[in-house]
């Protein structure tokens, strides 16, 4: 496949990425604000809503895999970007019902646009090679829109609720863009036209257990769940540990910026890592460059921007390969067993377990010992969360992968 062909496929990553930023970082803050939504109701609809998404996960990779990807990319869009856009433009005298049907329909189109895409580029590719580089395309425009995403809003509006409603109205013209490149290259036969896994079993749960019953993708699924909570973990905490551990609340945004620049510049880094390693080793090699970095986290303290931004830089390099790298392996084992869609829609409900396990258990955890956010009290508890927690998990996963590394190195 032609460098272009790769990008042209890629694309389609941006503006899927740029809406979840909002969705998931933005959104309870800005209802808050802008509609006077009690947040327990606001936790109640959350709950619901991101339950729904979970859950439909497995169903859409399941119809992926009977139905033309590209074309279900396509007609999940509308939603998508309709339901997106009502989200952050609420009306009417219930913004708790206008909340949960808009979320609603945005989790329906994004997550099927997400699991048909994903697919898509799984059956697109001919070899592991050109999965990984589909992977890499994908995941480094996605990227680009999180930047994108967390920087537009300060640019649009002084007041950052005013911005991320203006936000809203970017997703609908970024999608048709990049909609228009993707499934132009695909509809113009520089690809080949074979989309649905013709063979997959026709029953949901049949094909689940299918795709479970493989070992290396049960293993995967095991290093993948301990890495990612070990990413999750820091991830829910950033923000307090920045503006309370380190007292550099205003420098929160240039340093996720910094992490998530060097995740996707680090993406040619990793891809030539894997073509001389395997791609098993050289995620090996990310978790321990993360752990490196990590190591030293939790012996910052008020005033250490410089120190921290130097974490931030080498664990957004080791980002790179976490999210090309494993989604990869897995693309291979779904065309193994001629299921890429119903991979995927298990790939993606552990995603999003993961994140939930994540603030499950950090945010009790430091509440527990005595932390409140804005205050000086259990301190402690938010850098055993933040930088040590995290080295266990991830350590548990890289010697897991070390132990399964040549199961994991599939060849196609």
């Amino acid at each position: 496949m032609t460098h272009g062909g790769v990008l042209a496929y890629g694309l389609l990553g941006l503006p899927l990425a740029f809406a979840a930023l909002p969705i998931y970082v933005h959104l309870p803050g800005f209802y808050a604000a802008s509609t006077g939504l009690e947040l327990a109701w606001l936790g109640v609809v959350l709950l619901v809503a991101r339950l729904f998404d979970a859950a439909i996960d497995p169903v859409l990779g399941w119809l992926a895999d009977r139905v033309s990807r590209p074309r279900m990319v396509a007609l999940a869009l509308l939603p998508f970007a309709a339901g997106f856009v009502a989200l952050l433009n609420p009306q009417g005298p219930s913004p708790a019902l206008w909340l949960l049907l808009s979320l609603l329909v945005t989790y329906l189109g994004f997550s099927a646009a997400s699991v048909a895409y994903q697919a898509w580029g799984a059956g697109i590719a001919g070899d592991s090679v050109t999965r990984t580089r589909l992977t890499a395309a994908r995941e480094g425009f996605g990227l680009v829109g999180v930047v994108l995403a967390a920087a537009l809003p300060a640019l649009l509006a002084s007041d950052l609720q005013a911005g991320v409603q203006r936000l809203s109205w970017l997703l609908p013209p970024l999608l048709l863009l990049s909609a228009l490149v993707s499934l132009g290259w695909w509809r113009s036969g520089q690809v080949s036209k074979r989309i649905a896994g013709e063979s997959s079993p026709a029953d949901l749960f049949a094909g689940l257990r299918t795709m479970l019953a493989e070992q290396a993708f049960r293993r995967l699924l095991m290093v993948f769940v301990l890495n990612g909570i070990a990413s999750a973990l820091p991830a829910t905490l950033f923000l307090f540990f920045v503006a309370d551990q380190l007292a550099v609340a205003d420098a929160g945004g240039a340093l996720l910026a910094l992490y998530f620049i060097a995740g996707a510049g680090s993406l040619p880094l990793w891809l030539g890592v894997a073509r001389r390693l395997g791609r098993a080793l050289a995620w090996l090699a990310a978790m321990l460059l993360a752990m490196l970095a990590f190591a030293g986290a939790g012996l910052l303290g008020a005033g250490d921007l410089w120190p921290f931004a130097l974490i931030c830089l080498l664990s957004g390099l080791a980002l790179g390969a976490d999210l090309s790298l494993p989604a990869a392996i897995a693309a291979d084992l779904g065309e193994r067993c001629a299921m890429s869609g119903t991979c995927f829609g298990i790939w993606n409900l552990v995603t999003k377990l993961n994140l939930a396990l994540a603030a499950g258990l950090a945010l009790p955890l430091v509440g527990a010992f005595g932390y409140a956010p804005g205050g000086s009290t259990g301190l402690s508890a938010l850098v055993f969360a933040y930088a040590f927690l995290p080295l266990l998990f991830k350590g548990l996963a890289a010697l897991l992968l070390w132990r399964w590394r040549h199961s994991l190195e599939i060849e196609s």
